[in-house]
């Protein structure tokens, strides 16, 4: 008696519980603390950002996410602390997010090794008076009604280095299966999956005004296929920057991955810069969706801004 939507539903909520929990998104490069609490700090002076990404375009209650996060050096630059607050959304569940990190930073030849740790709290709400059914889903007892949420508790650890022209760290966000079931009905039925990134990069000049960037993050999930998001950029005078994102991924039927992207950044005036990316699904979402948007808006006080991904 259920309508797709709501099979689609419970099909997206079965496969977050068990397999990859995070959202993805594209400009990784722009929102490093978000992957790894280690990279607090790491930024000159005080960096803000902004992201919001509209996943499958589309597709009535696909992913959608919206963050501001904060994070910048104190103590002469021997700590770093940041700041995340995340909403993600998806069919009728919504989950809003904060995490603060701290990090220690060890000043080393070439660059600095950071070590850090995250805190974080995480309101999960399903709104199942949002399910429509062929017929009054009140009668089926199988279909939950009104609203549930849970509130669950987390920590993190990461390293990170950092050079003028390097970048490399690992990281696991969340360490703690917390229960995540939205009834309390005895037993456990749901739990936070840990998710383990490794992330790398490289400017590689090409001129005196061009550097090209290859940069990469790889995230494995216990009984959730390898994941992995690869981006190339073309640097030009520090001011603008053009590239192509591939993520890996999607259905195991077409084999092409999940995405391909095209992203796009520039910086206005002195500490401020933009980010833009287009996703082109190779899944077979393809047929249903036109595509994912993402922007990132970046500023930096007491500091500069760059299209890189450097901003040291």
């Amino acid at each position: 008696m259920k309508s797709n939507f709501i099979l689609l539903f419970f099909l997206i909520l079965a496969t977050s519980l068990w397999s990859q929990q995070d959202l993805q998104y594209t400009q990784f490069m722009h929102y490093k603390l978000g992957i790894n609490p280690a990279y607090a700090g790491s930024s000159e002076g005080v960096s803000l950002t902004a992201l919001a990404r509209n996943q499958w375009l589309g597709i009535k209650g696909s992913p959608q996410m919206q963050l501001v996060s904060f994070n910048m050096p104190v103590w002469n630059n021997r700590v770093g602390i940041g700041a995340n607050l995340i909403r993600q959304s998806v069919g009728v569940t919504t989950s809003n997010t904060f995490e603060g990190s701290y990090a220690y930073r060890l000043r080393i030849p070439r660059g600095y090794l950071n070590l850090g740790l995250m805190t974080s709290v995480r309101l999960i709400r399903a709104d199942f008076t949002n399910l429509r059914g062929t017929q009054p889903i009140e009668i089926d007892g199988a279909v939950p009604v009104g609203i549930q949420s849970r509130l669950t508790p987390n920590f993190g650890v990461g390293l990170y280095y950092d050079s003028e022209k390097f970048y490399f760290g690992i990281s696991v966000p969340r360490l703690l299966a917390s229960n995540i079931d939205l009834a309390d009905k005895g037993g456990v039925i749901a739990r936070e999956v840990p998710h383990f990134y490794l992330m790398s990069g490289v400017i590689i000049p090409l001129g005196e005004n061009i550097k090209f960037q290859p940069q990469t993050v790889l995230k494995y999930v216990k009984g959730s296929p390898f994941d992995a998001n690869v981006n190339f950029n073309l640097i030009f005078m520090d001011k603008f920057s053009t590239g192509v994102s591939y993520h890996l991924g999607g259905s195991k039927q077409n084999g092409l991955g999940e995405s391909v992207s095209l992203v796009l950044s520039t910086v206005m005036g002195k500490n401020l810069m933009l980010g833009l990316s287009y996703d082109a699904t190779l899944s077979q979402l393809r047929q249903y969706s036109s595509g994912s948007v993402e922007a990132v808006l970046r500023y930096f006080i007491n500091g500069k801004s760059s299209s890189g991904s450097f901003e040291n």
